[in-house]
């Protein structure tokens, strides 16, 4: 938890408090205003990349490490649809450009309140995935409603 926490400080500072998180904000809202605005479109992806790089190693080395084993080769199985859902549930565009540290923060917590609710009613696994999917598909008609 601590290292979440740390990690979405970070991403709130450099996102919202550097010429480079604006530069990632306009390169996912709109690229080719991005490229007329001179800004250095494959560098700031490229950077995007590492950063994205970097926390995944994060979050395995964290996960093995919970887990007590790397053997596992479906470790991970199914958390893009987590990842996907956090970042929906807390207001960020699936078109890109929009959405912030924080809704996201408290989305991966909503979705984390779910989850555990799923897991205690004894929810089969796959039906889990279905519920998960129709949050996706409430938040993104709810965005578009709101447009």
């Amino acid at each position: 938890m601590i290292v979440f926490i740390a990690y979405a400080v970070l991403a709130y500072i450099v996102l919202d408090k550097t010429r480079f998180g604006r530069y990632v904000y306009a390169v996912g809202a709109n690229e080719t205003a991005a490229v007329y605005s001179a800004i250095k479109v494959d560098t700031i992806r490229t950077i995007t990349y590492i950063i994205s790089g970097v926390s995944v190693a994060t979050s395995a080395i964290l996960l093995s490490s919970m887990m007590a084993s790397v053997s596992s080769s479906s470790t991970g199985s199914g958390f893009e649809l987590d990842a996907i859902a956090a970042a929906v549930i807390g207001g960020t565009s699936l078109s890109g450009g929009k959405g912030t540290i924080f809704g996201t923060f408290f989305g991966a917590l909503i979705l984390g309140v779910v989850n555990n609710m799923l897991v205690m009613l004894n929810v089969a696994v796959y039906l889990q995935g279905m519920v998960k999917g129709l949050i996706i598909i409430a938040a993104v008609l709810l965005q578009n409603l709101r447009k």
